[in-house]
Order: C-alpha cells, then structure tokens, then sequence
C-alpha cells in the first residue's frame, strides 16, 4: 500500500470518527431536550394538579369544632361512623332548585353511616327528620349555648342558631346522643351539591312504582299538573334526581318517613353508579369538583386529601354488604317515635361491629361502658340466673312520691344486689306511678338489670341523664316486697338487632324497584 492509500483511508476513519462523534453529541442534546420537554410537561402537570388541588381545598368548607359536645361517648368502637346531613336550605344557588327561599337550613334527609372495622361491611341507618328525640344543649353562632330540649323533632337540631348553613355540630350531638355512638366525621351537602354529583356520576337510575305528576311534587299547585316522571325505571340527574328524592305525595303515605326507602334506593344506586366507574382517583375527583363547593364537613375531613382517602377505604366493600336500615319507629300523631329496646338493640350492634344477621364484622371491637362486648347468637345466650347481680353499676335514686323515706328504702335494696349507689334524692315531681328507669344511651345493658331489679319499672332513654337514675313511684311505696331481687330473673339486655328490622334492610344491590314506601 502506497503512502498516499494509506493517508486516503486515515483521512476517511477520521471523517468517519468526526461524524459518529457529533452524531452522539446529536443524540445527547435531543437526549436532553426530550428530558427538558418531559420535565416541564410535568412540571405543568403537577402546577396544575397543586392548582386545582389547592382550588379544591379553597372550595371547601369546614364547620365549627367548637359547637362539638364535651360529653361525647367514649371512642371505643373499632369502626367508624360517619353522618350524612342532607339540608334543604334555599338560600344562594339552592333557591332556583329547591323552589322557594328561605335563610335557615333545614335536614332534609339524615343518615349514620356505620363502616365495619373489615372495612367489608357497612350499614347506613336513617333518622327521620320528625322523629322525636332529645336534643342537648348546642352552641349558636354567638357563642352562647342553648338548653337542653325533650321530645323535640330531630330536624329542628339543625335549626338551632338559625343560619342558612344550618348547625352541624348540634345534629352530631343530638345523634351521639339518641345513639351512645361517636360520630367520627359529619357531612353536610345541599340541593345544588346533591345536583352537582348526580351529573357528575353520569345519572343516577331509579324507579318508580306509579307516574308522579306536578301536583304531586307540589300539593299547593291545586291540580294534577304536567307529568313529571313516567312509571317504572329511568336515569335522573339534577334537577330530576333531586325532584325524585324529594318526592313524598301520591306514593306510599305521603309522609316524610313513606319516601325513606326511595331516599335509601336512590343512595344505593348512586354507590352502583359509583363503583361501576371505579373507585380511584380519576372517578373520585369529578365526584369531589362537583361536590366541594357546596360540601360543609368536620375540620377531621376538611381536605381533599382527607375525602379520597375516605373514599378510597370503601373501595372492598361489595355493595351486597351495604345495608340500609331505618331506626326503629313507630307514628306517634303525626310525629315518629324512636321505638326502645329495638333501636338499643341497633346501637349496640353497630359499637361491637355486629353486622344485621349477627356476624362479627370487626374482631376486636372495645367494649363501652354499659354497652354487650359482643352480640352473642339466640342459641349460645346465656341462660337468666334467678338474681340480680348489680356489681359495678351505678346509679342515682330518687324519690317520685310524697312517701318519706322511700328512695333510701330503694338504695337499701339496691346495695344487696350489688349495685353502687352515688346519691339519693328527691325528684322534681312528686306524683310519680311507676317507677321509672332512665338511662343515656349507652348503658341500655346496665339499665336493664336495674329493672330487673325492680320489676314493673318502665324502662327511657334520655340524653339528658348521665349513667342511670331512678324514679321511685307509689307503686313502689305500696308493695315494695314485689320488687325483691331475689324472685326476680334479670332481663337480659337485647343482644342482636330484632329480626324485624334487619328483614326490611335494603342491600345496594337490590333491585331499584323493590321496596320502595313506607306504607
């Protein structure tokens, strides 16, 4: 090979080093670019996720911590409860759908969703908003804290204070109360949020047993109107879904408490419609846009965080295992009466995570004071001994009648069974018959070993009682040898939700049109 061929194909390896070389620097620059374009793309992405994360969190509203009870029942339940306020107020955006204005929320529809410690199972038990309950003492918005109320309709807690925004805190009082079980998070949502996230889901379907018309929306109008929905199934959103949960006339009884279980149904199917597009974070957020400008929640839920990581827990449960149940009831005039031990029964389940046919649903639920560490089935109750044994329950004593002498006479008897005694006195009234047994929520079982005790004693929840106080009455000064605790079997306290009640339960997955009204 020549010098010259030689100097020809060096010069060729070296233009070919020199290309291969800028070639790479080529690869590397766009390399680089394509990271800088990726980075920035990202960089946006997650701006625009901080933006409408922070827009989310500025949308929603949180209530007063401060108007939450003191007393509130021990956290002893391995589950979680969480109440759903649904308020009718027509102020702001709320008039144009709720026809009609008005500066004071109102409940609509109220539910205690109770989440089992399996995170499996779930129960959601309707409050009649004219259930007659006791309402505790409750903060108004100038600080100032109301009386205790007795006997007042469940609806009107929300009332207290007189806002457009309603009360919250006084609602999960007055439930802590009529229940013995801590309310971990509350809820609050509106005609137009109820609006927003119907649209959001796509439609809610729901059925109907008959066609409704305006007359029966609007009992006022004076006539039958145009027709607002035909027989049978159908998907509603807006407006309609909330025209159709608001429907009470021309079904059922026409009352409040006939349209619970269309309320209940149309809940159900939302859930459907929800865990048909899955439960993440992509079908969770629109739910979440729709929702939070119009959401009041505890300050325990009061970020968008907090809500889809709520959301995101229920993600195992099957809708077969989401239960709807109304509290026991019964009409008392035109009002609903709490129907006891039946809705004792109820609490005491869901606290031990006792699920509607008796299954243990938790595994490791903490006893609370007074309340049956577990819901033992019919056929392992323990058989009744025939004495009381009052070791560790306490209560107060006082004399209902103008006989001298007779609740110390009662504190005698007593302290032989075993019971603690704290104070005996003399009641307000004094023309008391029976004698009377009142006890709060939580100490249901206790409170029926102290009938026991006193045979034809009559048995009340009240939230305004604080551990068990008894009311001696004159029948108890007549024949006070018939209250002997030893011939008297004790009552067990009841153990497991009435049969009753957990036959009329609505699984989510029920069919949209079964059981639709009460009466």
């Amino acid at each position: 090979m020549s010098n010259k061929d030689a100097a020809a194909r060096s010069g060729a390896t070296d233009r070919a080093a020199l290309r291969h070389a800028r070639d790479r620097d080529r690869r590397r620059r766009r390399r680089r670019v394509i990271g800088l374009v990726v980075s920035v793309v990202l960089a946006v992405l997650v701006a625009a996720g901080g933006w409408l994360y922070m827009t989310l969190n500025a949308d929603l509203h949180t209530f007063d911590a401060d108007g939450v009870a003191q007393d509130r029942p021990p956290d002893t339940s391995a589950g979680e409860n969480l109440l759903l306020i649904g308020s009718d107020t027509r102020s702001g955006a709320n008039a144009e759908l709720g026809g009609g204005h008005g500066d004071i929320g109102r409940s609509d529809t109220t539910l205690l969703l109770h989440v089992y410690a399996d995170h499996r199972h779930a129960v959601a038990v309707s409050i009649p908003r004219d259930a007659l309950v006791d309402v505790p003492s409750c903060r108004k918005p100038n600080g100032t804290w109301t009386a205790p109320q007795d006997g007042v309709v469940f609806n009107s807690a929300f009332e207290v204070g007189g806002t457009a925004a309603g009360n919250p805190a006084c609602t999960q009082n007055t439930v802590e109360k009529l229940t013995g079980l801590r309310v971990d998070h509350t809820m609050v949502v509106d005609f137009a949020g109820f609006a927003a996230m119907t649209a959001a889901v796509g439609g809610v379907e729901v059925c109907l047993p008959k066609p409704v018309y305006q007359g029966d929306l609007n009992p006022n109008l004076g006539a039958r109107g145009k027709a607002l929905f035909p027989q049978g199934r159908q998907t509603v959103a807006g407006q309609r879904a909330l025209d159709y949960v608001r429907l009470r006339h021309g079904i059922g009884d026409g009352s409040d408490i006939g349209r619970i279980k269309r309320q209940q149904a149309f809940v159900a199917s939302l859930l459907k419609a929800v865990k048909a597009r899955g439960l993440n974070p992509t079908t969770l957020l629109p739910l979440a846009q729709a929702a939070t400008r119009t959401l009041t929640v505890d300050p325990g839920l009061g970020s968008v965080q907090k809500l889809l990581s709520f959301g995101l827990g229920l993600k195992n449960i099957d809708l077969h295992d989401v239960r709807f149940v109304t509290v026991p009831w019964r009409y008392r005039g035109d009002r609903v009466a709490v129907v006891h031990p039946e809705a004792d029964a109820l609490w005491a389940a869901l606290h031990d995570d006792r699920t509607l046919d008796n299954q243990d649903a938790g595994g490791t639920a903490r006893p609370g004071p007074g309340t049956p560490s577990a819901v033992p089935s019919a056929s392992s109750a323990p058989v009744p001994t025939p004495t009381v044994d009052g070791s560790g329950i306490r209560v107060t004593v006082l004399n209902g009648t103008t006989t001298p002498g007779l609740a110390g006479r009662a504190a005698a008897q007593l302290r032989s069974s075993g019971f603690t005694v704290t104070a005996v006195g003399t009641a307000a009234s004094r023309d008391q018959e029976a004698t009377l047994v009142e006890y709060a929520p939580t100490n249901v079982g206790p409170a029926h070993t102290v009938a026991a005790a006193l045979p034809g004693a009559e048995l009340r929840a009240s939230a305004r009682v604080v551990g068990i106080r008894i009311t001696v009455g004159n029948r108890y000064a007549e024949s006070p040898s018939a209250h002997a605790t030893t011939t008297a079997p004790p009552q067990p306290p009841p153990t497991a939700v009435p049969p009753a009640v957990a036959a009329q339960a609505r699984a989510a997955d029920d069919d949209v049109c079964s059981n639709l009204s009460y009466g």
